[in-house]
């Protein structure tokens, strides 16, 4: 691998040539200057230029020839040639391919997981763990292709099966977000390809090297095992492109990962046509302290979820609600902790960064707005604030005290690093507040009274789809279903029973007898 990585020491780019062999990984990957950003079977694209650039750096990585919507509609067309052949191979078959997609990954699970690092900015530990997650994913698929059910029910008619069969859907699109380039898209393709679907992917156009590796890995596999690529086809674009996705009858499920206001389109325009849509949307997620918590482990947690990934997990902690007995104690040792982050910031790629930039000058414009309308508002910050001065589009880790959670700045999701400090004196004004936003992600107490966690996860507790005892907001492990409620969109993805979005089900009646009863006991005669 490292004679591999060293290979290539010199990139063109837009502003220079980066002369550094960490970068060998991009022709390891197949990938050039210029990017066609469509496949469809083939390699392609003719509409306009874009720029991948390094969130570390503010430079260019390279060019990528976007989708144009007439491409985008094309590429529907072949995948939905190449998916009867697909679906008419038996589930554990098509886990026997999944299972190669996965071993693939596991040997570029390194340089897929630096090329994550470059283009999206998170630090290296979770850009490979981001890869990683995908391979767990196939291995999950690979069994579950042997274990989809099928159900039999007791008739009330005589010599009459009463049956429930699932079936693959067709082709389905998958609209994914920047701040998990390939992750969000293998838990939809895996799961999806076992149950016999064929997959349209939309990637994020501010990520787009990531979604390119991706697909000519897949590819890669598929071909050899005489399937044409096109069954997971890629198209690069804009809103123009997701739009197509999005309106097109012949996709009965679209999965969209993105914001509450984009994401409440996306389910008016595919219910208008009478398709589904997987969502997930936003989260505005909370950390409960209880009087009685470890300290140590809350704030560990609150740490990771606070500033892991710079803020742009959709599960990050925005919010900590903390009992008034233990407040000020906990909101010193986490602007300790804060500061102790601040040593370690620096570029994603090397080992020792712990944390990485904001992906691009929009979330930095977003940073600044909302710490100055949180000041204006009669926040108090009491850690950060500030944009950092260095290249690339770094910024301080932020703890903001001194609202009430019903303020507009607090109710409203910034993808950014920025915790608002919030008190509360019991339990049930705890849950009150978690639960007093528009949305319905993730949450978590730290406690150790039983009486308060059975609270916590019972019918008047946090009305989120995913809540913690213990653990922080962020980390979801496969097994469970991902998604939330409210404004959230209601998605589930991942584990669980969540292969059921990609079928669809039938109730079957078999009449194998000589005679034709009506249920109900209704005569017609």
């Amino acid at each position: 691998m490292s004679r591999l990585l060293n290979a290539v020491q010199r990139i063109e780019c837009r502003r220079g040539l980066v002369t550094d062999s960490r970068y060998g990984f991009l022709k390891l990957l197949g990938l050039t200057q210029e990017n066609p950003g469509l496949f469809d079977g083939r390699w392609g694209g003719s509409g306009q230029l874009i720029e991948s650039i390094c969130p570390a750096s503010g430079k260019t990585i390279a060019k990528i020839r976007e989708s144009t919507p007439q491409e985008a509609s094309n590429a529907i067309t072949e995948a939905r040639k190449a998916w009867p052949q697909w679906a008419s191979l038996p589930p554990p078959a098509r886990g026997e391919i999944v299972r190669q997609i996965g071993d693939e990954l596991r040997k570029n699970l390194r340089p897929l997981g630096q090329l994550v690092s470059l283009e999206m900015g998170k630090i290296l530990p979770e850009g490979i763990g981001e890869v990683q997650e995908y391979i767990d994913v196939c291995d999950y698929a690979v069994g579950l292709s042997r274990m989809l059910p099928g159900s039999i029910f007791p008739s009330e008619r005589k010599n009459h099966a009463l049956l429930e069969k699932w079936n693959p859907l067709g082709v389905i699109g998958v609209i994914s977000a920047f701040n998990f380039p390939i992750a969000v898209y293998g838990w939809n393709s895996a799961i999806a390809m076992v149950c016999g679907d064929a997959v349209i992917w939309k990637g994020s156009p501010t990520t787009p090297l990531v979604s390119i590796a991706t697909t000519k890995i897949i590819a890669g596999v598929l071909e050899r095992n005489g399937i044409p690529g096109s069954l997971l086809a890629l198209v690069t674009g804009g809103a123009d492109v997701g739009e197509v996705l999005v309106n097109d009858k012949r996709l009965p499920l679209v999965s969209f990962t993105g914001s509450t206001k984009v994401g409440r389109e996306v389910a008016l325009k595919v219910q208008e046509r009478f398709g589904k849509s997987l969502l997930e949307l936003g989260g505005n997620n909370a950390l409960i302290v209880a009087s009685d918590a470890d300290l140590e482990m809350a704030v560990r947690a609150a740490v990771f979820s606070c500033v892991g990934t710079a803020g742009q997990r959709c599960t990050t902690t925005r919010r900590l609600i903390l009992h008034s007995k233990i407040k000020d104690e906990f909101l010193g040792r986490l602007k300790i902790a804060f500061q102790s982050i601040l040593s370690r910031i620096g570029d994603p790629l090397e080992d020792n960064t712990l944390y990485g930039p904001l992906h691009n000058q929009t979330a930095v414009d977003n940073y600044k707005a909302t710490v100055a309308e949180a000041v204006a508002s009669g926040g108090t910050i009491e850690f950060g604030g500030k944009q950092i001065d260095r290249p690339g589009f770094y910024v301080e880790p932020t703890i903001i005290s001194g609202l009430q959670n019903d303020v507009e700045v607090i109710q409203s999701e910034t993808f950014a690093p920025i915790v608002y400090i919030l008190e509360g004196n019991s339990i049930e004004d705890a849950i009150a507040q978690n639960n007093n936003v528009e949305q319905g992600l993730s949450s978590s107490i730290f406690t150790k009274s039983l009486s308060n966690v059975f609270q916590w996860i019972g019918p008047h507790g946090s009305d989120c789809g995913i809540v913690n005892v213990n653990i922080g907001t962020s980390g979801a492990e496969i097994g469970g279903a991902f998604g939330g409620e409210k404004a959230t969109g209601g998605g589930r993805e991942s584990g669980s029973d969540s292969w059921k979005q990609y079928m669809r089900r039938s109730t079957v009646t078999i009449n194998y007898g000589n005679e034709l009863p009506l249920a109900q006991g209704i005569k017609f005669e």
